[in-house]
């Protein structure tokens, strides 16, 4: 269930952007601070996942991350003005940061080589499924009433942990911690686990920086202003997502990470050059009657593209590449990164956007080119792998 509130948290904002702004009158810098607030959150809780799933283990980490959910979504609930609808944000930011890195790693931790990418894939199908909701409820409820639904799936997950396993990695990390020394972020960039780092560092950067947030968190602003309805943009966008997860989810172990990642990074490029180049016509004042189709399919080919492979698979892989001696100081270094660049995106964006709306997407585009470069030049294919050889090519690979 953490995986659906998880979407939630990321979905919430595009639907629920004009009512919070009509009703607690938020200017649009508001409410591009309330949309990044989330990943500042998420930041802190990076900072802190490792150690917090290393000193009282991957269940603790996740019922720690619920309750500052819970309170968060109360508090936005409760809101009579911007700073305790910050407050909330902020506290949901902190307990998904966490859960952005303990749940990729307790997936890896439990299933076996040849169904993982499936199954760490499934998270992200539960993630689409959970934006794809709140976009749903939110085009038809009192942005209110989707922070109080949110609610619900953060106390069922936190009362499915009481009957779900603890991490037999995790256990035996546990058993043995007096012969383990755990090296500190500063071994990070040291020798045989710099590539391993460059890796999952890079793959978090291009998967943000690529435009995310600018397409997740102001999908309904974008529709709008090519003249489109956002309502029918929202509910096509939620749809595009959950088919092609769904499709990822099925492709994975049997194509592999790297080709996925390929295509998924030249779909979304295609995505921005689509939805940049019809902005650009709307620029010039030409072609008014194509611009909003133009801007659905843009939108719909970065999203879709972007839930085949770029959503889900650097985590996977940033939770296979690492061995149990550096997985906490590294995890949360490499979810550390993806958090900045997501707040970079989604606090600058608005901005962007007026400054340049087709410009905007042009440099989202220029972004996925070089993430399909990185990627063929640096990516190795993970699948049908234990961790144990897949950690050890990696420090071969350095050596």
């Amino acid at each position: 269930m953490w995986i659906i509130y998880f979407g939630s948290a990321v979905g919430y904002s595009s639907p629920s952007e004009s009512g919070i702004e009509d009703e607690l009158g938020l200017t649009v810098a508001e409410y591009s601070f309330f949309g990044s607030i989330l990943t500042i959150g998420g930041m802190l809780g990076a900072i802190f996942s490792g150690k917090i799933a290393d000193f009282i283990g991957r269940k603790g980490a996740m019922g720690v991350s619920e309750i500052f959910c819970i309170f968060g979504w109360l508090a936005i609930v409760f809101s009579k003005d911007v700073w305790w609808l910050d407050l909330g944000r902020f506290l949901v930011g902190c307990g998904i940061g966490v859960l952005s890195y303990v749940v990729p790693v307790y997936i890896s931790e439990i299933t076996p080589k040849n169904v993982r990418g499936a199954f760490t894939s499934l998270s992200e199908l539960m993630i689409g499924c959970g934006k794809a909701l709140t976009f749903l409820i939110g085009s038809l409820v009192h942005w209110r009433t989707v922070a109080l639904i949110a609610i619900i799936p953060c106390l069922v997950h936190l009362l499915g942990l009481f009957f779900i396993p603890e991490s037999p990695r995790w256990l035996e990390y546990i058993e043995n911690l007096r012969w383990i020394s755990e090296d500190g972020v500063l071994h990070l960039f040291q020798g045989k686990y710099a590539y391993s780092v460059m890796v999952a560092v890079g793959l978090m950067a291009f998967q943000e920086f690529g435009g995310l947030n600018g397409f997740s968190f102001y999908t309904s602003s974008i529709f709008e202003l090519a003249g489109f309805s956002s309502n029918i943009g929202i509910i096509a966008a939620a749809v595009a997502q959950i088919l092609m997860t769904t499709l990822g989810v099925l492709l994975i172990d049997k194509c592999g990470r790297r080709p996925l990642l390929m295509i998924s990074t030249a779909g979304t490029c295609l995505g921005c050059v689509l939805t940049g180049f019809s902005f650009f016509l709307q620029d010039l004042h030409i072609g008014k009657e194509v611009i909003p189709i133009l801007v659905l399919i843009g939108v719909l080919v970065y999203l879709g593209s972007f839930e085949l492979g770029m959503g889900g698979i650097p985590w996977i892989i940033m939770s296979e590449i690492f061995p149990i001696n550096i997985k906490s100081s590294a995890g949360s270094l490499v979810t550390l990164v993806n958090w900045m660049c997501s707040w970079v995106v989604s606090y600058a964006f608005n901005y962007l956007f007026e400054w340049s709306s087709a410009g905007t997407f042009f440099i989202f585009a220029v972004i996925c080119g070089m993430g399909i470069i990185f990627i063929n030049k640096l990516i190795p294919e993970t699948k049908g792998r234990t961790l144990e050889e897949i950690q050890a090519s990696f420090t071969h690979i350095q050596q």
